[in-house]
């Protein structure tokens, strides 16, 4: 009896985890900036997450299916209870994270060594980095705006 009610149960850990898009972004084809975009992701838009790898969340949307940074998403959804619910997924949750789902903590280890050894050159991002780059005149010439002067700090060693 418990066998069955395991199997009836089973397919509610498979469902998606509700999400919100926080602010407009792209979808993308991989997890990737330079990937293809399948859609774009206007603010608030409900989405499903599929999978997580990195800084990156596969999720279903109304676009399409694809990958958005995960730091654009909102995890479980709305707070309100969607019509019909029954409060068996909300029971789940907490199982799951100890909380009702609502408070996500997120955060980036690093590369691992497949993405070090896949690793490609792309001169586009560095091209937008060089921009935020300052010649010695225009760095001198922010200082004396605010009377700063120049001060030497050794290196550690």
């Amino acid at each position: 009896m418990k066998f069955l009610a395991l199997l009836l149960l089973l397919p509610l850990l498979a469902l998606a985890e509700p999400a919100t898009v926080i602010r407009a972004t792209d979808l993308k084809k991989e997890p990737a900036t330079d990937s293809a975009t399948v859609a774009s992701l206007a603010e608030n838009t409900a989405i499903e997450v599929l999978e997580r790898k990195g800084g990156w969340t596969r999720v279903k949307a109304p676009g399409g299916e694809g990958w958005v940074r995960m730091l654009a998403l909102r995890l479980g959804g709305t707070t309100a209870a969607k019509p019909g619910a029954s409060g068996v997924t909300e029971m789940f949750n907490v199982a799951r994270t100890g909380t009702s789902g609502t408070q996500v903590t997120t955060g980036v280890r690093g590369l691992d060594a497949e993405q070090i050894a896949n690793a490609q050159p792309n001169p586009a991002e560095l091209a937008k980095l060089e921009k935020f780059a300052a010649d010695r005149e225009a760095a001198s010439g922010f200082a004396s705006q605010g009377k700063l002067s120049p001060t030497s700090v050794d290196y550690p060693k």
